[in-house]
């Protein structure tokens, strides 16, 4: 753990400590962490349950919406040397990531105050992000991550039976479910899966997605609020996000991929004193001075197909505005 890390790990536990309500936001290298107040309007916030900003009135308008994708050649070179490392045995899943410039008649403010999502996060000038998966929640002592992965267009027929029968979905859900476990068996005890592969439909401004997540919890031990920050660095990087295994497939990813993720696959999250929700930087649209750059990805196997998982890449690349 480096100066930056320790410092911030240090400063949530003393504030766990005290039961001091925070925010925070956690890049996915864990160099540039925020803490922060939960009246800090410089970041606007919204959970299933709490949230900073008084909604804005803002006209809803047709949205235009164009994607200019990465090259296929590029995706495909990067797949490329992923499956070299999943055949030499270096990882058996993994996150693969890029950016693709979007432009649209939508200012990020405005996409932060129409979206639909469990987890908005505006970093003013910087990103926002309408995340549909936690991260870890934290309740009475009981910790719980809810790991997202399997994706299908919900328009096509069956769609929620054919992604609970993909060999491919199913093999990639069970692998990150494991990884989480053992996640939380670092942090807490009696570890146990509650819900295995069950489907959120998620409504977006380029037709419905379906999404399967899972439910695993652990018992934390009584004094757990003076730790807050040590049991967050240990999960980090967001399994779902990265791989398996973890180390070894975060040394690839940033080879494969090529570009600094940056808040991209980083989590955001509120403690309020006692407990704690969060959630994982996915949907994320960054600024980079002019441009729109929506981040995406998907998780690759021995048995993904290139084409396949270019096409996941782009379909995840929308504003959850129907």
């Amino acid at each position: 753990m480096d100066e930056i890390q320790q410092h911030t790990v240090e400063q949530m536990n003393e504030l766990g400590a005290l039961a001091r309500p925070f925010v925070f936001i956690i890049d996915f290298d864990f160099q540039k962490p925020l803490i922060l107040e939960l009246n800090d309007t410089k970041l606007l916030w919204k959970t299933p349950q709490l949230c900073n900003f008084s909604s804005k009135d803002i006209q809803v308008k047709q949205v235009r919406w164009d994607i200019h994708a990465p090259e296929k050649k590029k995706y495909t070179e990067a797949f490329e040397m992923v499956q070299h490392h999943i055949h030499n045995g270096d990882t058996y899943l993994l996150n693969l990531t890029m950016p693709t410039q979007v432009t649209t008649n939508l200012t990020p403010e405005e996409i932060f105050h129409l979206s639909e999502a469990p987890y908005k996060i505006w970093l003013k000038n910087q990103f926002v992000c309408f995340s549909p998966e936690i991260f870890v929640r934290i309740n009475d002592g009981i910790i719980s991550s809810y790991p997202m992965k399997g994706t299908i267009d919900a328009s096509i027929e069956n769609a929620s039976q054919r992604l609970l029968n993909d060999e491919k979905e199913v093999a990639e859900h069970h692998t990150i479910v494991d990884l989480i476990r053992n996640d939380l068996s670092m942090v807490a005890s009696d570890v146990e899966v509650d819900r295995l592969m069950y489907i959120d439909q998620i409504c977006t401004n380029r037709g419905d997605l379906l999404q399967m997540s899972s439910q695993i919890s652990g018992k934390l031990p009584a004094n757990y609020q003076q730790s807050i920050g040590t049991i967050l660095a240990k999960m980090l990087p967001a399994g779902s996000i990265c791989g398996a295994p973890k180390q070894k497939t975060v040394e690839i990813i940033r080879k494969a991929e090529g570009y600094k993720r940056g808040y991209y696959t980083g989590i955001f999250g509120v403690f309020d004193g006692k407990n704690l929700d969060s959630c994982v930087l996915i949907r994320y649209l960054e600024q980079d001075r002019n441009k729109l750059i929506f981040k995406s990805g998907g998780g690759i196997t021995f048995l993904s197909d290139c084409t396949t998982e270019y096409n996941e890449l782009i379909s995840k690349v929308y504003v959850p505005i129907s």
